[in-house]
């Protein structure tokens, strides 16, 4: 395997494992945001070394901060949402011809 080949490889490894995880967490939000809080408080442990415990700082997601005020509703302390207000406009439709 020539060299080009190989870096040709890591780089498609690359891609695809980002594009990967970037799919997963736009299908399934709630299983991911999950696995990142679990892989956060793995990592930020006081006996880890400083980088281990900064990336797990970064990859904490914001609905797991435990504040109160972020409004995730993953205490049950928010209660429910209020309705959005129903949208009354109403907006014909206008066929027109196509153009040659």
């Amino acid at each position: 395997m020539s060299a080009f080949a190989l870096v040709q490889a890591v780089i498609i490894g690359v891609l695809v494992a980002t594009s990967t995880v970037v799919a997963f967490r736009k299908l399934l939000p709630g299983v991911s945001t999950r696995w990142m809080a679990a892989a956060s408080a793995s990592l930020n442990k006081p006996w880890r070394k400083p980088w281990l415990r900064a990336m797990g700082r970064w990859l904490q997601p914001a609905q797991a901060t435990g504040n109160c005020g972020d409004g995730c509703g993953t205490c049950g302390s928010c209660g429910p949402k209020p309705p959005a207000a129903a949208k009354h406009d109403v907006q014909p439709l206008e066929f027109r011809p196509r153009s040659h």
